[in-house]
């Protein structure tokens, strides 16, 4: 019998698993088909707590075998099967599962076909505490490879380490079992002859006591001046023991840690690093999964209802129970929970330990069974279908052909030498403050970096981070990088630009309503009178709507309000245009009219007038109406611009249809214009055609200038900009075309005559 034993120390799951898959071979039931059993210990459970690393390693396992079966190449015709323990990260328990497999399994557990057959190899434990009681509870099966390197390399490693940054007053901690006492012992060996001391032993207890972990930490800072602490511990007990630690608000020692915990992922939170920034040590090689990041996405419990360890990572994530089955008094699930990019300490693959030594143990075996299987015959380690049956014949074979295995993956060439182990690799560890990340240095070792900050609207949220990882759409990074905020909703509010842009437009709606009151109590005077006293009503109360206009665009954006934003300011605008254009052609007619023979004023009476107004506005209306029926605005988050903001706005929908309307505002402009601009020399003391050639520059000044600066302008702002150019083509409307007639109205009343206007008041007084 073959085992390999890899002493991983894997994170803990508050999952059991028992995955039955069972070993029969086939004779006649089910010929050219071989089930080849594995039994694998893992570690799931401690301390209440769930530990996703220890789920990705089982499925990564898991993910090794499928990939095995379903090769042409590797091991054709013949499956491997797998059952998984789990030892609790207690050796007893660990010592129980391993009973259990010497014992077998029982008939009601066996697959369809009969034959069964004992146990090919186990791989496993989690740590090397229960690695070694499951070592010598199968002593009769006397190999052992390890797809990591042995704790020995580790140790001579760490002494290194202490002896290159000559730290000579050392203290050493380690837990209560053998792979602490056996690091240490391993330690001071290798210290001998060197300049570092070891100023004291603790060692923490298995079954957790507080009260002694306050003696520990009593001498690490009052009875010892060393400042660089060696532990040689497990997760589980670091995890309290370092809780009670940070209490205690005790800074300021170096840790050197063993890879049973520098890489355990409770221990990179930010509110760790503080106590533990600088921590160095050596972890397991990383490697890469290609398959891995897929295939998790595709474990959920209607692809798996009988696994209890998909039931148990469900209610872990979505606090809720797939089965109605489950003992757990948690809500039922919905069936459409799927596994999200915020797992992330399930879904992280980016740099696999512990996983990826399981899936290369597995293929460690896979490999040796298929170049047992198909050895040549007559070689003495070849097997044969006669002897089948004879588990010393497979114990001696395989045993041979796991010594001699070699093949590559992912890169990296696995074998192992005459005492089982495997070439040894370490990552140098060193926490990184959380909010950075890992730059390897050009032209440098792996092991040689720079703390680099994450870029803005990414974050590490963990020491010795390799990689910084986006924040979610919504939200970006904190400044010191290390969490995900929601990003700033702006928009054009009730702020201090907002404030002022509500004042000024009812400021403007408060001075058009005055000047139409004015108007309305000089209404029989003669400058009222003369300029069209009607439709000079629609053009204020068409302004008044263009000064109100610009309130639609403060405020947070709604359906409602981005519809009636574009459309009312340039149906509004539209009308009040209308009837200047109107006034336009009423006072180049009625100088035109003078002459003998023509009777055009007929062609523009107060009927006609009604029906030029109506007719330019209405083109306005259709277009607006086309508008909204088909592409109308809408409120749109915008992130392009700032990635740090959200930018609410309003998306126009057809940019066609918003510049179609601001076209129309400005070919009606431009008629207007130049209609005035000839009848700015007819005689007159009051020729209203000059107020109005000036206004109309003034408008088309200012929206000329509106086009790129709203196009430059990024979300509030361009709405900013928009609600200026109207408040300021509504007071250069305004002012131009009521200022002179109000101060001749209320300053000047002497002059409000029709001989004044007409200009025959001089002419008058010369010939008496």
């Amino acid at each position: 019998m073959y085992s390999i034993l890899s002493q991983m120390y894997f994170l803990k799951l508050l999952l059991y698993i028992i995955l039955t898959s069972v070993l029969a071979f086939f004779v006649n039931v089910c010929p050219k088909v071989l089930f080849l059993n594995i039994f694998i210990f893992f570690t799931f459970i401690t301390r209440n707590q769930i530990f996703f690393k220890i789920y990705l390693s089982s499925i990564t396992m898991r993910l090794a075998v499928e990939e095995i079966n379903q090769s042409p190449e590797l091991l054709p015709n013949y499956t491997l099967g797998y059952k998984i323990f789990d030892s609790c990260a207690y050796p007893l328990t660990g010592q129980r599962a391993a009973l259990a497999v010497l014992n077998g399994l029982s008939e009601a557990e066996s697959p369809m076909c009969s034959s069964s057959y004992p146990l090919l190899a186990v791989i496993g434990e989690s740590g090397s505490a229960q690695s070694i009681v499951v070592s010598r509870l199968l002593r009769k099966y006397p190999t052992f490879f390890r797809v990591i390197p042995n704790d020995d390399y580790q140790v001579k490693a760490i002494a290194q380490l202490l002896v290159h940054f000559n730290w000579t007053w050392v203290g050493l901690v380690r837990g209560d079992h053998e792979y602490g006492r056996f690091a240490v012992q391993g330690l001071l060996r290798e210290l001998q002859g060197t300049k570092v001391c070891v100023a004291y032993q603790e060692m923490i207890p298995l079954l957790y006591n507080q009260q002694r972990a306050l003696e520990i930490m009593q001498v690490n800072t009052k009875n010892s001046l060393a400042k660089v602490v060696v532990v040689f511990s497990a997760e589980g007990e670091m995890t309290p023991f370092l809780r009670d630690y940070m209490a205690q608000n005790i800074t300021g020692i170096q840790w050197v840690a063993s890879e049973a915990w520098v890489t355990a992922s409770v221990f990179t939170g930010s509110e760790y690093y503080p106590y533990l920034g600088g921590t160095i040590g050596f972890g397991i090689r990383t490697g890469h999964i290609s398959r891995l990041s897929n295939y998790l996405q595709t474990i959920n419990p209607q692809k798996y209802p009988n696994n209890p360890l998909v039931q148990e990572l469900w209610e872990a994530l979505y606090g809720c129970s797939p089965s109605l089955s489950s003992a757990s008094q948690l809500p039922l699930c919905l069936g459409q929970e799927s596994l999200l990019e915020q797992h992330s300490a399930y879904m992280n693959t980016s740099s696999p330990r512990v996983a990826y030594n399981a899936y290369k143990a597995v293929y460690a075996i896979a490999h040796s069974l298929h170049n047992l299987l198909h050895c040549q015959p007559g070689i003495l380690y070849c097997l044969s279908y006669f002897n089948v049956f004879h588990i010393l014949h497979w114990l001696l074979k395989l045993q041979h052909y796991l010594q001699e295995v070699k093949f590559t993956i992912a890169g990296e060439e696995v074998n192992f030498d005459l005492k089982g182990d495997s070439i040894p690799y370490y990552d140098v560890i060193n926490c990184c403050p959380p909010g950075s990340r890992k730059a390897v240095r050009r032209g440098k070792p792996v092991c040689c970096f720079d703390c680099v900050p994450c870029d803005s609207g990414k974050i590490s949220n963990e020491t010795n981070s390799i990689e910084c990882t986006f924040c979610p759409e919504n939200f970006w990074s904190s400044e010191d990088r290390t969490s995900c905020i929601p990003k700033k909703v702006e928009f054009l509010a009730y702020d201090s630009l907002g404030i002022a842009l509500t004042v000024i437009s009812a400021v403007g709606a408060c001075l058009t309503i005055a000047v139409f009151a004015v108007f309305f109590h000089h209404r029989n005077t003669a400058i009222v009178r003369v300029n069209n006293s009607e439709l000079s009503f629609f053009i204020l109360f068409a302004l008044t709507l263009c000064f109100l206009c610009s309130l639609v665009f403060i405020g947070e954006p709604t359906v409602w309000s981005c519809m009636l934003r574009h459309t009312a300011f340039s149906i509004t605008f539209s009308l009040c245009i209308s009837c200047i254009l109107g006034k336009t052609m009423v006072v180049l007619a009625a100088f035109t009219a003078t002459r003998p023979g023509n009777n055009i004023m007929k062609w523009l009476g107060p009927k006609q007038q009604r029906a030029i107004i109506f007719s330019c506005t209405l083109v306005q209306v259709v277009i607006c109406a086309a508008w909204l029926i088909d592409a109308p605005p809408y409120p749109s988050r915008n992130t392009k611009y700032e990635r740090s903001k959200i930018i609410l706005e309003c998306s126009v929908g057809s940019s066609l249809a918003f510049w179609c309307v601001l076209g129309y505002i400005g070919l009606q402009a431009g008629l207007c214009f130049v209609l005035a601009f000839l009848a700015r020399k007819l005689p007159g003391n009051f020729n209203e055609a000059k107020f109005i050639t000036f206004s109309m520059l003034i408008f088309c000044t200012v929206w000329l200038a509106f086009i790129p600066a709203y196009i430059s302008s990024p979300g509030n702002y361009a709405d900013a900009v928009e609600s200026f150019a109207i408040l300021g083509s509504s007071f250069g409307l305004l002012f131009c075309l009521f200022a002179p007639k109000c101060y001749i109205i209320l300053l000047k009343p002497e002059k409000n005559t029709k001989q004044h206007l007409m200009g025959k008041e001089k002419k008058e007084h010369v010939i008496g």
